[in-house]
């Protein structure tokens, strides 16, 4: 049965106003995936054949679609950002709200949604705060059909090098592809995803076998001879492997 939802986050982040808004419209490749930019105006076009309904540089911005393309389980999505700044505008205070229609099987689409957005603008913070206005190499991909096991991710997190209470916050040597070893830092851990930042890429690892379908992994790049195809060949090999062992 159709039911509206609503989901609603607020942050402060060291990162100007302007800053934000770039992310958030023409940036979203750091932190998200890329999608086409917004025709700067109300009443244009935005991602996802979207209308524009509020457009005022660096403080308010949203889009509104309905009947999503590609998206069975959803009728109608909103996405709002308010943007103030903090601290003379040297910091940015925002308020995200997510809103829309879910079509069916509402408890498991609003807490998957929910959950994933709590990650994606912890993803957005560690854009802003360690990578802002570089060029990215952005790839995601989807795991095999074994990786929707319910101890999927946990997997991943041993296969990683990973010990099971390890916190964020943990500076660890992970295994890569191909054998190669990663020094990065745990930004992010929970029993649904596990966030990795390394000098030059914010590796992140989906859980979605929480919600009936299969681990993904995206990769965002920030490295100057950073190649998107390349790091998805090595990464999806890697999980394949993973999910290969008896």
């Amino acid at each position: 049965m159709s039911k509206e939802f609503e989901i609603a986050r607020e942050f402060e982040v060291d990162a100007t106003p302007e800053q934000v808004w770039e992310a958030v419209t023409e940036g979203t490749g750091g932190w998200l995936w890329p999608m086409e930019p917004p025709e700067p105006r109300e009443g244009g076009r935005g991602p996802f054949g979207s209308t524009i309904l509020a457009w005022d540089p660096p403080h308010r911005y949203t889009n509104r679609v309905e009947d999503v393309e590609g998206i069975s389980e959803q009728t109608v999505n909103q996405l709002d950002y308010t943007v103030e700044p903090r601290d003379e505008g040297r910091r940015a205070w925002v308020r995200y709200v997510h809103s829309g229609i879910f079509v069916d099987d509402w408890d498991n689409q609003y807490d998957g949604a929910s959950k994933h957005t709590d990650f994606y603008l912890h993803t957005l913070r560690q854009y802003l705060t360690h990578f802002g206005g570089r060029p990215v190499a952005f790839t995601t991909f989807d795991g095999p059909e074994a990786s929707g096991a319910p101890d999927a991710l946990a997997t991943v997190g041993r296969a990683l090098g990973l010990s099971d209470d390890m916190a964020e916050g943990a500076r660890v040597s992970a295994q890569g592809p191909g054998g190669k070893t990663l020094d990065a830092v745990v930004d992010y851990r929970n029993p649904y995803f596990i966030g990795l930042r390394t000098d030059d890429a914010l590796i992140r690892f989906f859980g979605r076998n929480h919600w009936g379908y299969v681990v993904g992994i995206s990769v965002h790049d920030f490295a100057p001879d950073a190649d998107a195809k390349a790091a998805e060949t090595a990464w999806q090999g890697w999980l394949k492997g993973v999910f290969s062992q008896p």
